[in-house]
């Protein structure tokens, strides 16, 4: 992906002075004073462009070799191992993914404009509540609907055609993408002798932490006698259902077509696969690993990696370290 080049007044960035302003140590070959204007993918970079290398060394000298970036990323490993070509250069750290995260967010921040956000900006087609609560620096979009007694917090970006639904709160920092349902009735009935059915009363709310993103056409649905919590930096891909009375702990991913089954209990640092499934009442402990397809009929400990139907463990057969820190896990669990 590539992002377009910020409109300001200083559109040239050099990575040593950002990397110093954010407090990230690195080391430096090629030309010293190489600036950047652009971010690219490593495969598309051209001349002005900063981008990363996250490749084992084997796979990294291949692509920096064939990447035309102007400053490139690198892990520490790879000091040494490459000429940087003339006019270029390589830049050493840890983590040169989330390094390049941090120098986007860093300069976004700075070039965007300085204009008074105290008040929200609300689309004049939403529909807010008299009684719902919106916080400062707020950006609500077309055809919202905002129920009673909602609170949003400070900095939260609601896109367009999301509905949250009365008594719900969101926390600051929030990303709510388009098609969003925050806050209907779950799915959950009682049956007559007669063999009819007669929806269970939901009574509760949503209740989302700060910095919580939350993509396109995700569900979620209000709890019954408790409340759907969805726990501080979690981060949620599109078409995910999340049924009533759920609770997600803190820094979670759930990627796309992820189910997850009423009144299930999600730990800290986990990591669900696509379109993978949690039954009702399953519990997952912190830093689990839900593999692809898989489906969790029962609980799972701390820091396991299941995957298939029903899901299994598959700790032992994985050897891959980045798969570890999916989760947040450390890489001597790999051992």
């Amino acid at each position: 992906m590539i992002i377009e080049k910020a409109t300001t007044a200083e559109s040239s960035w050099n990575i040593t002075e950002v990397l110093g302003i954010l407090g990230i140590e690195f080391e430096i070959e090629g030309e010293p004073m190489k600036s950047f204007n652009h971010f690219a993918s490593l495969g598309e970079a051209s001349a002005d462009d900063l981008t990363f290398c996250s490749s084992e060394p084997e796979k990294a000298t291949i692509d920096i070799v064939r990447s035309g970036g102007g400053v490139i990323l690198c892990k520490r490993q790879m000091k040494g191992q490459l000429q940087p070509r003339q006019g270029t250069q390589q830049v050493f750290v840890d983590n040169p993914r989330r390094t390049f995260v941090k120098v986007v967010k860093e300069l976004q921040k700075r070039t965007k404009p300085h204009d008074d956000w105290s008040r929200p900006v609300i689309s004049p087609n939403a529909i807010i509540s008299p009684s719902a609560k919106i916080g400062k620096n707020c950006e609500i979009g077309n055809f919202v609907i905002v129920g009673e007694n909602c609170v949003i917090g400070n900095d939260c970006r609601l896109h367009d055609r999301v509905s949250v639904g009365s008594n719900c709160r969101l926390g600051n920092n929030c990303v709510i993408q388009s098609g969003v349902t925050i806050g209907e009735d779950g799915f959950s009935y009682e049956r007559y002798d007669s063999g009819e059915l007669e929806q269970f009363p939901h009574f509760r709310a949503v209740i989302i932490g700060d910095n919580v993103e939350i993509s396109s056409n995700v569900n979620i649905a209000r709890g019954s006698l408790t409340d759907t919590i969805i726990g501080s930096g979690t981060k949620i891909d599109a078409l995910v259902h999340i049924a009533h009375n759920v609770r997600i702990g803190r820094n979670c991913q759930l990627t796309g077509g992820t189910v997850i089954g009423g009144s299930a209990v999600i730990g800290d640092s986990c990591w669900t696969g696509l379109n993978s499934t949690l039954k009702d009442h399953a519990r997952l402990g912190d830093n689990v690993i839900v593999g692809a397809g898989a489906c969790v009929i029962s609980n799972i400990p701390d820091g396991e990696i299941v995957a298939g139907v029903p899901a299994k463990s598959i700790k032992s057969k994985v050897s891959d370290p980045n798969l570890f820190l999916m989760a947040g896990q450390k890489r001597s669990n790999t051992a």
